[in-house]
């Protein structure tokens, strides 16, 4: 074991020892920069045996929410993870760099009762999930799948299947104006 990785493996102890209560141990590693926020005492933290967790990822978790994370979970640079209900990681799960995953939404009408709108996410074992990925509340991603780099997730994800969001792209010209010329001088302030 080189330095970095017991270095990893130290930061997540004192992570341990923080959040004694919430977060259930076995042996992960978490490098530099790399937080883990637990706003409320009900919110549980499961990680199992061997989860790495990369630079600058932000696990935050509140409102009782609970987060497991399976055993050998990889996280890569910079992923956030916010929780407030369930989010539930299985074992083997390759997450790339940049990766957002969010079990709720904030709720933007104002009649409304709950700031949030709730709704579990569950990733299989052994799921490889692109870099720039964002997974939204209500998704389900079965075993042995792959998301593409750069896709939005809501919904179910059959196992052995590869989840790619076909984009296209479509231009519209801007009526009555070319926007890269300059306009001409007017004289006596009228157009």
């Amino acid at each position: 074991m080189n330095l970095s990785h017991f270095i990893g493996f130290v930061r997540g102890l004192f992570y341990k020892l923080i959040y004694f209560g919430s977060i259930s141990y076995a042996p992960f590693s978490m490098q530099g920069n790399s937080t883990i926020e637990i706003f409320n005492r009900k919110s549980r933290l499961k990680l199992g045996s061997f989860v790495f967790i990369r630079k600058n990822v932000s696990i935050r978790l509140d409102h009782g929410g609970e987060l497991s994370l399976g055993d050998k979970t990889f996280i890569n640079d910079n992923c956030t993870i916010n929780c407030v209900h369930r989010i539930t990681i299985g074992d083997y799960v390759k997450i790339a760099p940049n990766v957002c995953i969010n079990d709720h939404d904030h709720n933007y009408k104002p009649d409304s009762e709950s700031h949030l709108l709730q709704d579990e996410v569950i990733i299989g074992s052994h799921v490889w999930i692109g870099a720039n990925t964002v997974i939204l509340r209500g998704t389900v991603i079965g075993d042995h799948s792959v998301v593409a780099a750069g896709s939005v997730v809501k919904g179910t994800v059959p196992p052995y299947t590869l989840f790619l969001n076909k984009r296209e792209n479509s231009y519209k010209e801007i009526a009555g104006a070319n926007v890269f010329a300059m306009a001409p001088a007017v004289s006596g302030g009228q157009p």
